[in-house]
């Protein structure tokens, strides 16, 4: 095998053994029929500018010198056609997304491969071995390399972007729907406004909708900025009403408006429920989808009602009793419900201990509760007990806990 950065520079001579230039760069023209690209041509960089020369005239690529088959005024010219890939200029340098490491890696060398006298581009080289033989130091390279796993990514698993833009590579956007919502969000958090543009424009709606929600806040106007109303609007849609009112809060009064008037009327409405709430209190960071039930269902009963709201709520860990008028009564745990008997009544086996918040109270007192209690989630009421909603554990600490450290802990309540 050998590597791009080897060859860059070296000098190209004639069939009579003149100097002709340098090797400025290498072009392949990949084809769909076969996923490692054949070498099409040289660059080759002369003292009246660069000159494309086919492959077909060099006699030797991989050698200390280069020499062509050709004297110096006999060398056939070669036309470039759109889709050509200049290695160099368009690949070394960019950056690719790991799934396999969820994260972006930039291309440091590009590998050949010669198999049958014709020379393939094998994989590209995102380890720091390839800085250091661009550094020169190729036998350093190759010598701690023979001791390491080198950290290379098929040609056959990147996809080539436009040239025009700073992200030339990536890993296949069928791929990235395997990748965590979180993991997919700090992959966007690493490239600029451009590249992320691109990656959440090949995520489908729920899984754009999920990454979102990682993201942080400040950032998530950005992202959306240049995305259509009607498609900004079913992300919306898709994601849990605390988040998207966050979302809409810090998007232009205008827009906001125009995007509430997209969504279905059910989502809006929740919306603008939670928008109506300072943004730092219980009633502006809770949400507005959680399971509730009446008293007088056995525990059989209550099971199957639950089954059907499965897909509507953010968290199933507690369920909240509530009366006729809405007002909470009690709640219980799915533990609680699993071992009742199936006939026995909700309003026997529920606790009426409740620990709640109001709608006015601030973040940092919804913090403190969570945390001193222990609680997964924490039921929001007004001053006459009506349930209005709940406030998760990640969105009560959101501001008492740095993100980083808050992305460490275990998402139970999901």
């Amino acid at each position: 095998m050998a590597y791009l950065s080897e060859i860059l520079g070296r000098p190209v001579i004639d069939l009579e053994g003149k100097p002709v230039g340098k090797l400025r760069d290498v072009i392949v023209r990949p084809w769909a029929e076969f996923p490692h690209p054949l070498i099409e041509a040289i660059a080759v960089e002369r003292k009246n500018g660069v000159e494309y020369i086919p492959f077909a005239a060099v006699a030797a690529l991989l050698s200390p010198v280069i020499p062509l088959k050709y004297r110096a005024d006999e060398i056939p010219a070669c036309k470039m056609e759109e889709g050509d890939v200049l290695l160099s200029r368009d690949v070394l340098d960019k950056q690719i997304i790991d799934t396999d490491g969820a994260r972006v890696v930039r291309v440091n060398d590009v590998e050949f491969v010669w198999v049958n006298g014709t020379i393939y581009v094998s994989n590209v080289d995102v380890s720091w071995l390839g800085i250091i033989r661009r550094m020169g130091l190729t036998s350093l390279a190759n010598s701690i390399g023979g001791h390491l796993k080198q950290k290379g990514i098929s040609w056959e698993d990147v996809e080539l972007m436009h040239r025009d833009q700073s992200m030339q590579l990536r890993v296949p956007a069928t791929r990235l729907h395997e990748l965590h919502p979180a993991d997919l969000a700090d992959i966007v958090s690493d490239l600029n406004r451009l590249e992320s543009g691109q990656l959440l424009d090949s995520l489908d709606v729920k899984h754009l909708a999920d990454t979102l929600e990682e993201v942080e806040p400040e950032f998530q106007a950005e992202l959306v900025e240049h995305m259509s109303d009607e498609k900004v609007a079913d992300v919306l849609e898709e994601m849990e009403p605390d988040e998207a009112a966050d979302l809409l809060g810090d998007l232009p009064k205008e827009r906001k408006e125009d995007l509430l008037a997209l969504m279905e009327k059910e989502d809006a409405d929740d919306v603008r429920k939670l928008l109506a709430y300072p943004e730092e209190s219980a009633g502006g960071i809770m949400t507005t989808e959680y399971a509730s039930i009446p008293p007088d269902l056995t525990a059989g009963e209550a099971i199957q009602v639950l089954r059907g709201m499965a897909d509507e709520v953010e968290t199933m860990f507690y369920v909240y009793v509530v009366d006729k008028e809405e007002h909470l009564i009690g709640t219980f745990s799915l533990n609680n419900l699993i071992f009742a008997a199936p006939g026995q009544m909700v309003s026997d086996f529920m606790t009426e201990h409740l620990i709640t918040v109001n709608l006015t109270d601030d973040q940092d007192t919804v913090a403190q509760t969570v945390s001193k209690y222990d609680l997964l989630a924490i039921p929001v009421v007004d001053d006459q007990n009506h349930l209005h909603g709940i406030v998760t554990a990640d969105d009560a600490l959101d501001k008492i806990i740095p993100t980083a450290w808050k992305k460490r802990l275990p998402r139970f309540y999901r």
